[in-house]
């Protein structure tokens, strides 16, 4: 009897602590699941999180980023499993807080060269202190606004500067009436301010026309023997009255696809601006090779001043000059490269520039080549006489 009792109480012993043991076991299973389910991000979440344009990042109570587009992270918002930029993370804590949505826009990195502007929009996500940062690349859009501003600034002071002239030397024309002598002065200087005025206007005209992303009102194949004659011809009143000799090399029959007036325009004002710049009594040359069986290079080269290594990047910027005064008395618009340029891309090339101070410059125009189609005839009426 009592062996039998014993072993009762034994076996419920055992029964006990095996159940303790395991609800302990349960237990402690249980603790770290909470973990995750706090930490994880709601359905369907990281799906929409992945197609968004803008930069996402989502931090969990802790301040811990659960998930950074890679976006966020090649941006410098987030190292490793934090949001690094102060303003993101304040943000972020007074959104958990309190609960309510907030906008603004923030400036990430120091150096204005490399810092990138961001819209910014922090929201509550779900439960548990998530927290959903949404940032919207404005750098791009800030950079146009600027230019457009700067343009606008330019286009108004340099029409004001022959628009001013023009009044005031018919003012004096008009107090001169009487004086021969003076009215053919003031004459001949409206006559210059007149064409000054005309030449940025159509220069204008022209920008507009090249820069935007519309194709080629007249795309069609251009033979750039006709496009270098006809540059210099337009040029070479202008180089005679500086005894600057033109010297155009032979083109070979290379042709081109593209607008024929637009790369006469091009042209023309790389060689004005080599004329402009040139001392009397040297020499300009135009050239045309082919680099390679897909590309032409176009190239003009003085014997001019040169252009300083400091302002090579930026002479192709509109209404910029390395030399304000000589270009205002050259006349000058100071859009001349800015059209050069948007021309070479608008016609799938590019514009490339040597210079160096003392030595002369050379621009060399990179157009695509016209692909040759062996089934059209060079000279129709001989094949039909053969």
């Amino acid at each position: 009897m009592v062996a039998g009792l014993a072993g009762l109480v034994g076996l419920v012993g055992g029964l006990a602590t095996g159940l303790a043991i395991r609800f302990s076991e349960a237990a402690q299973g249980q603790e770290p699941l909470q973990e995750p389910v706090q930490a994880a991000l709601p359905p369907g979440v990281a799906s929409v999180l992945s197609v968004l344009p803008s930069s996402a990042v989502v931090v969990d109570g802790e301040d811990r980023v659960l998930r950074a587009s890679s976006a966020a992270r090649a941006f410098g918002m987030v190292s490793g499993d934090r949001l690094i930029v102060e303003e993101l993370l304040a943000l972020a804590r007074l959104v958990r807080r309190d609960g309510e949505i907030r906008e603004t826009e923030i400036q990430v990195g120091q150096d204005r060269h490399d810092s990138r502007w961001f819209a910014v929009r922090v929201a509550p996500l779900g439960t548990h202190g998530l927290v959903l940062v949404l940032a919207e690349d404005l750098t791009e859009l800030r950079r146009v606004e600027s230019i457009r501003r700067d343009f606008a600034a330019n286009v108004s002071h340099e029409l004001k500067t022959p628009v001013g002239a023009l009044l005031l030397l018919a003012e004096t024309i008009e107090g001169a009436a009487d004086d021969e002598e003076a009215v053919r002065r003031f004459s001949g200087r409206m006559q210059l301010e007149a064409a000054r005025l005309s030449s940025l206007v159509q220069d204008l005209i022209t920008l507009s026309h090249v820069q935007g992303d519309e194709p080629l009102a007249r795309d069609r194949p251009v033979a750039l023997d006709e496009v270098v004659a006809d540059a210099v011809d337009r040029c070479r009143m202008r180089a005679e009255s500086r005894s600057i000799e033109l010297a155009a090399g032979p083109t070979e029959g290379i042709r081109v696809r593209g607008d024929e007036e637009l790369l006469v325009t091009a042209l023309r004002n790389l060689v004005d601006n080599a004329v402009a710049y040139s001392p009397e009594g040297t020499r300009v040359a135009i050239s045309v090779r082919r680099s390679d069986d897909e590309f032409v290079e176009l190239s003009v080269t003085d014997q001019g001043i040169g252009i300083p290594e400091r302002e090579l990047e930026r002479i192709f910027e509109r209404f910029y000059r390395v030399d304000p005064a000589r270009s205002r008395q050259t006349g000058g618009t100071g859009l001349g490269l800015a059209i050069v340029k948007h021309v070479a891309t608008k016609h799938g090339g590019e514009v490339i520039v040597w210079s160096r101070e003392g030595s002369g410059s050379t621009f060399t125009l990179r157009l695509p080549l016209l692909p040759e189609d062996p089934r059209v005839t060079e000279n129709p009426v001989q094949e039909a006489v053969q």
